[in-house]
């Protein structure tokens, strides 16, 4: 599969396998302790080692100190971190400077002057990703199960290399491609039974449905 999927929030070795095995390029392990899908640093690191070289191994941290940093990649060997917190431009320059590795960054977005903030980031992340804004009440900066309005990103320049996500599942990746023409994609929620509880049903629904979405969408990738 060409696109690049990422599967986040794993935490068992059944649901890291079966994510590689259906086509994932990307596994995603939370390191906050408020999430659900928290997950100790050693446990991460013996799980990635099942999977490493089929996925890229993404450590997913939210305004993570550097004693933080440095357990998690000592532990998990990533081959991306994910910044998902309030991390400015400065901040995660920083970061790539001490850890040597690619940094993505989460923004969320509501409405279409959330799209400014990329600009201050533009040459210094390797990706974004965007996530939606997270509802009312939640302590959670991402795997809330809601998504935004895809058809903001009609005004992203298409230069901006970015990972999709917030609320995607089976039912809504065709229409999310569709409208958006992302070549990356990110969910958790979408494929749980529970929280932070991978559904492998629901992870192969996924799969089959970006399939279905990637057999009718332009070679090139534009926007239908």
């Amino acid at each position: 599969m060409k696109m690049d999927v990422k599967i986040c929030g794993l935490k068992t070795t059944e649901a890291v396998e079966h994510a590689v095995a259906l086509g994932a390029s990307h596994t995603g392990f939370i390191f906050f302790p408020k999430s659900p899908r928290n997950i100790e640093p050693d446990d991460a690191g013996r799980l990635a080692e099942r999977i490493r070289g089929r996925a890229k191994i993404v450590a997913v941290t939210v305004d993570a100190d550097n004693d933080d940093l440095d357990e998690i990649v000592s532990a998990l060997k990533p081959d991306i971190l994910q910044l998902h917190g309030a991390e400015d431009p400065e901040r995660v320059l920083t970061v790539k400077a001490i850890y040597g590795l690619p940094v993505m960054k989460a923004l969320s977005i509501r409405e279409a002057s959330d799209l400014g903030r990329i600009d201050p980031y533009l040459g210094i992340v390797d990706r974004f990703l965007f996530d939606a804004k997270p509802p009312a009440g939640s302590e959670l900066p991402g795997g809330n199960g809601v998504s935004f309005d895809w058809r903001l990103l009609d005004a992203l320049d298409g230069s901006v290399d970015y990972m999709l996500s917030g609320g995607l599942n089976a039912e809504n990746i065709g229409e999310a491609l569709a409208l958006t023409g992302a070549r990356a994609v990110d969910t958790s929620s979408g494929v749980e039974s529970a929280p932070g509880v991978k559904d492998l049903k629901l992870m192969d629904a996924f799969f089959d449905a970006v399939r279905c979405a990637e057999a009718v969408r332009p070679r090139s990738g534009s926007k239908t």
